[in-house]
């Protein structure tokens, strides 16, 4: 069996509270590991195994043959197939891998979906839970209801400072679960906010709506740095992640608050201890003392 690199295997799995779903970075980087495998190649065959994940795939896919694979993009966290016929839209869930094989194994028990590329390899979807989904959409993918009411993209130019003060001036809910909201701005997870909202000093309970303009700013440059940060490591390297050529991402490596609680704040001279609560029932990191 050989191993058709430099396809991403995404697996992310908290080594602290359970189980944390892959978010943008990780998505992301497996949009890049997929891409040089998929696109301008052509779908020789479908095999479905389990054609119940989060949703039964449609007939249309589970029977598609021959169809060439125009363009392989995200958003949000849904990787978008553009196929001559129509789009699938796929969702890893909370434990969903791809991996590319030139000589698949036997596929296992949660080897769920294989793709044939003609003239060439398999690209394997694996699913222990189930909580992924494969869609089919014959319109433009931003009309598909799970698309449709996703806010920017934070990477893009339509993500500042001054659009998430705007959205945030009827909104008393803490900051943390704002900047969380896929209808605000999609992707920034449970691990990223927290990462960003120490690097703004800003607490994560704070209410959204007392928060000035030039701190969203901050807030804004944070998240934006952070995401591209994870995305060039590969995405948050918890017990379970590892990147195409089989070693971590290192992201983690670099975690200021995220599972600290009980340590010291990296910030020279703070001496204050990182400590932990729950916000919208996730676990949330700060610095008592660097934040506000």
């Amino acid at each position: 069996m050989a191993y058709a690199p430099p396809l991403t295997l995404i697996g992310l799995i908290s080594a602290y509270h359970g189980q944390t779903m892959p978010e943008l970075p990780e998505v992301e980087t497996t949009r890049r590991g997929l891409s040089p495998l998929v696109e301008g190649r052509v779908i020789e065959s479908m095999v479905v195994r389990q054609p119940q994940l989060r949703w039964p795939i449609p007939t249309t896919i589970q029977t598609l043959k021959n169809q060439p694979i125009r363009g392989l993009w995200r958003r949000g966290k849904w990787l978008v197939w553009d196929l001559d016929e129509a789009h699938m839209l796929w969702h890893l869930g909370m434990s969903g891998s791809f991996r590319g094989w030139v000589d698949p194994p036997a596929p296992g028990k949660h080897d769920h979906v294989d793709l044939i590329i003609k003239g060439g390899h398999t690209i394997r979807f694996t699913d222990p839970r189930r909580f992924g989904a494969l869609l089919w959409h014959s319109e433009s993918p931003d009309t598909h209801p799970m698309i449709a009411r996703l806010g920017p993209e934070p990477l893009s130019d339509a993500f500042n400072g001054d659009y998430l003060w705007q959205q945030s001036r009827k909104r008393a809910i803490p900051v943390k679960s704002f900047v969380m909201n896929g209808a605000v701005v999609v992707g920034v997870g449970n691990i990223y906010a927290s990462e960003a909202l120490y690097a703004a000093g800003i607490r994560p309970g704070r209410a959204a709506n007392r928060i000035s303009k030039p701190r969203y700013e901050a807030l804004a440059h944070a998240i934006v740095r952070i995401l591209n940060q994870a995305i060039e490591v590969g995405g948050t390297s918890l017990r379970d992640f590892t990147v195409g050529d089989g070693t971590p991402g290192y992201f983690g490596q670099s975690l200021t608050v995220y599972g600290r609680d009980g340590e010291p704040c990296l910030t020279n001279g703070c001496g204050a201890t990182i400590k932990r609560v729950m916000i919208g029932q996730r676990s949330t990191f700060y610095c008592p003392r660097c934040q506000r």
